[in-house]
């Protein structure tokens, strides 16, 4: 059972992520690669971004149980608690006006969502559909890049099915694997989950 420790860990990363994805969609430069991909299936299925994005997540978290990366109480978490903050945020906000003003959402948005995926994932709680798949082929390929893999192809494949993809798409695959290796690294947390579903407490950087 995950500690008190862990749990707080996970809900205060899940909603600083969930800011993060808020300031992306509310910057409307682009989406992340995953999303992208979802919309992608979605448009050309005809089926809802909410059975898509299920069926894309079940499919992920699969792949990555294949490898040993287990679903844990934090995937759960993270899928919940990130869809109601940005659900509630985007309700409170509204979309900035010219493109400065846009553009510094957008590059804001990095660092929130950086150290919230670090931070959830340092909870050793279990990783979202995304981050399983790339935690997964860590090794061989390090997740910075991995990371990156996932989300290039998931746009790849969106923009192949119909979804558009903006700056904002590249700006993810290019820095966001990288900057959440980074903030890991700067708030001596280890992303990587524990292989075979074992939980345990979060490890810090040099103490693993």
């Amino acid at each position: 059972m995950p500690t008190a420790r862990q749990l707080v860990q996970l809900f205060a990363g899940c909603v600083v992520l969930g800011v993060g994805v808020a300031m992306l969609l509310t910057a409307d430069l682009g989406s992340d690669g995953y999303s992208t991909m979802v919309n992608g299936i979605a448009l050309a299925s005809g089926m809802g971004f909410l059975l898509a994005n299920t069926l894309v997540s079940i499919v992920f978290l699969a792949l990555a149980a294949a490898r040993k990366v287990m679903p844990g109480i934090g995937t759960v978490v993270q899928i919940v608690v990130v869809g109601v903050t940005v659900n509630a945020l985007l309700a409170a906000w509204d979309p900035p006006e010219g493109w400065p003003a846009r553009i510094a959402l957008l590059v804001l948005a990095f660092p929130v969502l950086a150290v919230g995926i670090a931070t959830y994932l340092g909870s050793h709680t279990g990783a979202g559909p995304a981050e399983a798949a790339a935690l997964a082929y860590d090794p061989p390929l390090a997740f910075r890049w991995s990371y990156s893999v996932l989300q290039g192809g998931g746009a790849l494949l969106g923009w192949l099915l119909g979804a558009t993809v903006g700056v904002g798409t590249i700006a993810v695959i290019v820095a966001l694997g990288p900057l959440v290796d980074l903030a890991s690294r700067l708030l001596r947390l280890d992303v990587h989950q524990d292989k075979g579903g074992k939980g345990g407490e979060p490890v810090l950087r040099g103490e693993a």
